[in-house]
């Protein structure tokens, strides 16, 4: 489908837009790139960072699988985290939460004792994408592959409810749903799945120190990704001042601040895709995370038509992209 096309390349193309914008501040970007931020990629091949490697990896470990089961998937994600790690390209400045964990599925720990149980880092939710792009994949499957996929390194309840989520709002987009109806499709699905925890693909992760019972520990998770979800739709009621989106939802550093965030931007210019990623990338924030999330929304939305073609031609790992999205 043009829509799965659309959004894993909208994911690329917005995280190649923010590579260089990630760890500056508003005024920097517009001294360097202008008022508006950068507007076109960069080079040919225009680079992207660790959020499209892994995003990758978890599509490629998804590809060609023939069951959708904890014992099945771990393994093979396991193996794409680990070539990763250990790959000469993983110089783009990666998370440390995802270093750690993915040094202790490398020595053949137990994922539940690699994890790192506290963070709740954006690195799990930027990557989750692939999974909302499998075609007719039961939404309690979904569910399950995307809080695994991401408890593998960060083992904190808010993200796995934001990996969740983020690959909710791609299949409802891939779907048909408007983006404008999303936020609430979200904030739905926080209410029905509160104390859900999904023990076939989780296993005894919630045993953690403060943890009382299993579905406290993800309804922490819910919690806090619903909160998140508040402060989307009430900076949407606000008018739009066309500055730094962070300012509205956070800096998303965070799992719900990097899923909000991500929305907001796709939401404010649900209707052009090239500004959305611009408008992500001209960010105080995690930059190239939230244009990668903002792109991958749009995309759902529109299909790989929206974008350049020139953009489809040069981002780095076209021919990986054109693989996984070629006969959906």
């Amino acid at each position: 489908m043009d829509r799965i096309a659309g959004s894993l390349y909208g994911l690329a193309f917005g995280d190649a837009l923010g590579k260089p914008t990630e760890f500056l501040g508003v005024t920097e970007i517009d001294a360097r790139f202008g008022p508006t931020g950068p507007s076109d990629l960069d080079g040919d091949p225009a680079l992207v960072t660790d959020d499209t490697q892994m995003a990758l990896a978890v599509a490629w470990a998804l590809h060609g699988v023939d069951r959708y089961t904890a014992e099945a998937l771990e393994p093979r994600l396991r193996e794409r985290f680990v070539a990763w790690a250990r790959s000469p390209e993983n110089n783009r400045a990666p998370g440390m939460t995802c270093l750690r964990a993915v040094g202790g599925l490398a020595e053949g720990l137990p994922w539940v004792d690699a994890t790192v149980t506290g963070s709740k880092g954006c690195g799990a939710n930027m990557r989750v994408t692939p999974v909302g792009l499998v075609p007719g994949l039961d939404l309690d499957v979904l569910a399950g592959v995307s809080q695994l996929q991401a408890a593998m390194t960060h083992g904190h309840p808010t993200a796995l409810v934001a990996s969740e989520l983020t690959a909710y709002a791609t299949r409802l987009l891939v779907d048909g749903l408007a983006l404008a109806d999303v936020p609430a499709a979200l904030l739905r699905r926080c209410a029905e799945r509160r104390t859900v925890y999904l023990e076939d693909w989780l296993g005894t992760l919630w045993e953690v120190p403060g943890a009382t019972t299993s579905a406290d520990f993800i309804a922490r998770g819910w919690d806090e990704c619903a909160a998140a979800l508040e402060t989307l739709v009430a900076a949407l009621g606000e008018p739009d001042d066309g500055e730094d989106a962070c300012l509205a939802t956070g800096a998303a550093w965070i799992a719900e601040e990097a899923l909000a965030t991500g929305l907001y931007c796709a939401l404010r210019h649900a209707d052009d895709p090239v500004a959305a990623v611009v408008r992500a990338a001209r960010t105080s924030g995690d930059s190239d995370s939230i244009a990668a999330l903002a792109g991958a929304f749009v995309g759902a939305a529109h299909g790989l038509a929206a974008w350049p073609q020139d953009w489809v031609a040069r981002i780095e790992y076209a021919d990986q992209l054109a693989a996984l999205t070629s006969g959906v």
